[in-house]
């Protein structure tokens, strides 16, 4: 008989209650105000919120989404943002005498959401092998023994760079120009497992690898579709531009396996009109699509768009290529496929498709839940094949628009961070620096955790994030860390990845977004991009957590100093001033050029698009926007089996947990819980409320993420959704998607085993 693992909150106080009824409940800034007071006290939560994505204080450490161009409200943030803020600005501190009362092994017992309350990292750590605590270390003797390891290598590629999306431009430039330095590709990074599909999607397609909307198209639009995405809980602020759409005349189609309660009504706390009336009705027609059919559904858009001869044939004809084999490929669609796939009703199907057909300007969304299927990138290739039949792209109020989860992802992968950059970009460096960089290309992601599996490397380092609780097949990752020689964190909190370490592990404490980066130059500020290729700066105002911390810029150039010596890269001018770390970004990085005046304009600038911009497509391989054939993915699960996605709480932004609550969901409480329909529990012969094993079934075996919560749910049928990091554990390392390779976490076959007792 099995028992449920002790929590920091009991499992039993769980409560749930209807998404409807929580909307209508409390706003939810007034909840991230009385966080912010725990955790800052007043005067830190006035200082900070009120310069929070304001033009002279610092961007949200949060979500990717972009900030208006002209005026700001005062309160430019939602509740998960001022979370982000709260959790880093915090009081709570963890510094040597926390590491001295508490040894590794008791640390990775501990929850996820224990770890990150703790507070904010003080001072450089070190666990040394073999021994049981992290102890004290200089700044010099980390970068002495950071440098002692990556030169006993055999080859540079026995060394990992991996970087969090909320690293800046500033310090992904110079995290990329050190690892190309010492001879190295590999440069895994967050986007490797949420947009990477459909950056791979785009880049074919229309040549950028990037959204070719503004945000002042969705007041031009006059239909949204919002497609495997939730903005109420990791994109709030889209909610009000959602908002200002419908009120000025856009139709807004909602497409999701859940009933996600912000898009089905939204109480605008900037109004208030919004906390005290009845809130806006956003979604105009909601599909409960089964998880992984939105291929389908828009391979039945495209079939009959052709049908009705809905087409802007001028644009086909003259910025398009491969019509005639998309059309062919579409015309004799299998609807009995398609309405498995899907779980929809024809009538709905083609409701929404004529919606598409009659609308001017068209902007579609998606985020992860589209990005994460074995599929993926054929179902974003699907979307974009029925914007192009349409005429989508580079008109206004139309567009694709990929949202980015983190903010300064895409910025990380302009400034370089990527396994295989163009070798515009690489030929670039090597002019700029006079250095010789890589070119074969190094691991991604799932490759990284691979080669460190199999010994073939042996240095880990990581700038920002939390490796071990972000990856797939937690089981296997940790191992993967457990077997380098050394494992590096830069980070601003204590996390999983900690405790989930090398035989000598090293923590080093950077400094956060809200805190003031004062260098040998003056005061700095560094700059990011967001979900729209805008460029503007950020600048903190607080004083660091520690007179120890330093800047993941100061960071990266101390480390390349200790380990290359006299180089031409000049690193400590670079920490000195990050105005001559721009002047080279402007010299190497398109579309860079006068960076540093540029950034210094009140709203930054906006990258070039030549598909958003003029209509053109330079980037692809035929210079046109290419429609493709892509074969139709049936997803078909086995009976008594369940098809399981992960998603985030509302009470967590990544892998960082701000609660145990998940407002929005109705869940109280708890973490460790499955989302059900009743009719498949009632099949299942399962009640709410159950205790059970979620078993995963992969080709390699089974894996297991033991005592869960069943929770009835109006989920699609055949569906169920779960929490990471708590489900990462049932995610196959090898099971990703075609192409872009980011981990399938939302088509997972599970079983759901009852817990007798």
């Amino acid at each position: 008989m099995r028992k449920p693992p002790d929590n920091d909150v009991a499992e039993s106080d769980l409560t749930v209650t209807t998404p409807k009824e929580w909307a209508a409940g409390i706003p939810g800034v007034a909840v991230a105000l009385k966080r912010g007071v725990e955790q800052m006290g007043v005067g830190r939560t006035v200082k900070t919120l009120r310069l929070l994505n304001q033009r002279e204080g610092f961007d949200c450490p949060g979500c990717a989404w972009p900030e208006p161009q002209g005026h700001r409200h005062i309160a430019e943030f939602c509740e998960n943002g001022a979370k982000a803020v709260a959790e880093e600005a915090t009081k709570r501190r963890v510094g040597p005498e926390f590491f001295a009362e508490h040894p590794v092994a008791e640390l990775a017992e501990r929850t996820d959401y224990w770890l990150g309350a703790q507070g904010r990292l003080t001072h450089p750590m070190v666990l040394r092998d073999g021994a049981t605590h992290y102890e004290p270390i200089t700044w010099d003797g980390a970068f002495a023994l950071i440098a002692d390891q990556l030169r006993a290598l055999s080859t540079p590629d026995e060394a990992v760079f991996y970087t969090s999306g909320r690293t800046s431009n500033e310090a992904a430039f110079l995290y990329q120009l050190f690892a190309r330095s010492f001879g190295t590709n590999n440069l895994p990074d967050c986007s490797n497992m949420c947009h990477e599909s459909s950056g791979a999607a785009l880049n074919q397609t229309i040549g950028v690898g990037k959204g070719s909307v503004s945000l002042a198209d969705f007041e031009r639009a006059a239909l949204i579709l919002v497609v495997g995405q939730n903005p109420g809980t990791n994109h709030p602020r889209m909610l009000s531009a959602l908002e200002s759409a419908k009120r000025a005349g856009a139709k807004i189609v909602a497409v999701n396996p859940l009933p996600e309660a912000g898009l089905m009504r939204f109480k605008n706390p900037q109004k208030p009109s919004g906390v005290l009336g009845k809130g806006t009705e956003l979604a105009d027609e909601f599909l409960q699509i089964r998880l992984g059919g939105d291929q389908a559904l828009f391979q039945a858009i495209g079939h009959l768009l052709l049908a009705w001869d809905a087409l802007d044939h001028e644009f086909i004809e003259a910025s398009t290529h491969g019509f005639a084999e998309y059309a062919a490929s579409v015309r004799d669609l299998d609807w009995a496929d398609v309405l498995h796939a899907t779980g929809l009703p024809r009538e709905q199907i083609e409701k929404v498709a004529r919606m598409v057909a009659d609308s001017p300007a068209t902007i579609t969304c998606w985020a992860m839940g589209l990005t994460q299927h074995k599929h993926s990138v054929p179902s974003i290739r699907e979307i974009t094949n029925v914007s192009l039949l349409r005429g989508m792209v580079g008109k206004p109020g139309a567009g694709l628009c990929p949202v980015r989860g983190h903010s300064n992802v895409q910025g990380d992968r302009t400034m370089g961070i990527w396994e295989k950059m163009p070798e515009r970009f690489m030929a670039a460096l090597e002019t700029e620096f006079g250095i010789t960089v890589p070119r074969e290309h190094g691991h991604d992601t799932v490759a990284a955790i691979r080669a460190m599996r199999d010994g073939k490397a042996r240095v880990f380092m990581a700038v920002g994030g939390n490796f071990a609780a972000a990856t797939p097949d937690t089981a296997v990752t940790e191992a993967a860390l457990r077997s380098c020689e050394l494992t590096v964190q830069v980070s601003t909190k204590l996390n999983r990845s900690h405790v989930a370490h090398g035989r000598v592990a090293l923590i080093l404490p950077a400094r956060g977004r809200t805190e003031r980066d004062t260098q040998a130059g003056g005061d700095q500020f560094v700059t990011v991009e967001d979900s729209m290729s805008v460029v503007h700066r950020s600048r903190g105002r607080l004083e660091p957590a520690s007179p120890e911390l330093r800047s993941e810029v100061d960071i990266i150039c101390g480390l390349a100093q200790a380990v290359f010596g006299t180089h031409p890269v000049p690193w400590g001018e670079f920490a000195a001033d990050y105005n001559l770390v721009r002047d080279r970004i402007s010299r190497v990085v398109p579309g860079c050029e006068s960076y540093n005046a540029k950034v210094r304009e009140p709203d930054g600038f906006v990258l070039p698009h030549p598909p958003r911009d003029s209509r053109e497509f330079p980037g692809t391989a035929t210079g046109k926007a290419n429609f493709t054939a892509n074969p139709l993915t049936v997803i078909r699960v086995p009976e008594g089996r369940l098809l399981l996605q992960t998603l985030r709480s509302h009470d967590q932004y990544n892998t960082t947990i701000y609660g145990l609550d998940d407002r929005y969901r109705g869940i109280k409480d708890a973490r460790r819980v499955v989302l059900v329909n009743p009719d498949d529990l009632a099949a299942l012969g399962l009640a709410d409320g159950a205790m059970v094993d979620l078993v995963s079934e992969w080709s390699d075996g089974e894996r297991r993420a033991p005592s869960f919560r069943v929770v009835a749910y109006s989920t699609a049928r055949g569906c169920a959704a779960a929490y990471f990091p708590e489900a990462n554990a049932l995610v196959p390392l090898d099971s990703t998607a075609e192409t872009s390779g980011t981990p399938t976490s939302k088509s997972i076959v599970v079983r759901l085993e009852p817990i007798v007792g």
